[in-house]
């Protein structure tokens, strides 16, 4: 299965950001997208954040009610395995090309989502001690999402394959 974005979420600022049906993506983030603390998200080095739909899939398992767009992520990707992810890696999408930074610490407003199947918060499920000191091998090692930098501006569609850089031919 190749990967591909399935969702382009954005908001005005807080969560949840909802899908559009085209982003264009400049060196700030997508057209459009906002944060509710500016402070602690957006900027060149976290314009983008993704997040891989078979975390989301495994939230809701857990009971937690959420969707794509609902983490606060502008990409809801498939196909690309979160654990494998690491900061310096460049992807083409789209038009655009972006390169991941670093794992999103998840604040506090996610704690809107509570479980009805655990008591650990969704926090907790997404991120751990051993991702926030940067252990690859950490359990929960990208399920709360990576931010990139834009390294080429462009547009990006549902359905845009994702390719890794050193992938390419």
């Amino acid at each position: 299965m190749s990967a591909k974005v399935l969702h382009i979420n954005i908001s005005r600022g807080g969560l949840p950001k909802r899908p559009i049906l085209l982003g264009k993506l400049a060196r700030n983030g997508f057209d459009g997208d906002s944060f509710a603390h500016p402070g602690i998200h957006g900027g060149p080095a976290q314009a983008v954040l993704l997040i891989a739909i078979e975390t989301v899939e495994s939230l809701i398992t857990l009971g937690f009610p959420v969707f794509p767009g609902a983490l606060g992520e502008n990409l809801t990707t498939t196909g690309l395995d979160p654990k494998q992810w690491r900061s310096g890696q460049q992807f083409h999408v789209g038009s655009t090309r972006i390169e991941l930074t670093h794992p999103r610490e998840p604040c506090r407003a996610l704690g809107v989502y509570r479980s009805s199947r655990t008591s650990h918060s969704i926090q907790n499920e997404i991120y751990s001690p051993g991702v926030k000191r940067g252990n690859t091998s950490a359990d929960h090692w990208g399920r709360s999402g990576f931010y990139a930098r834009v390294l080429q501006e462009g547009e990006i569609a549902p359905g845009d394959v994702i390719v890794m850089e050193s992938q390419l031919a």
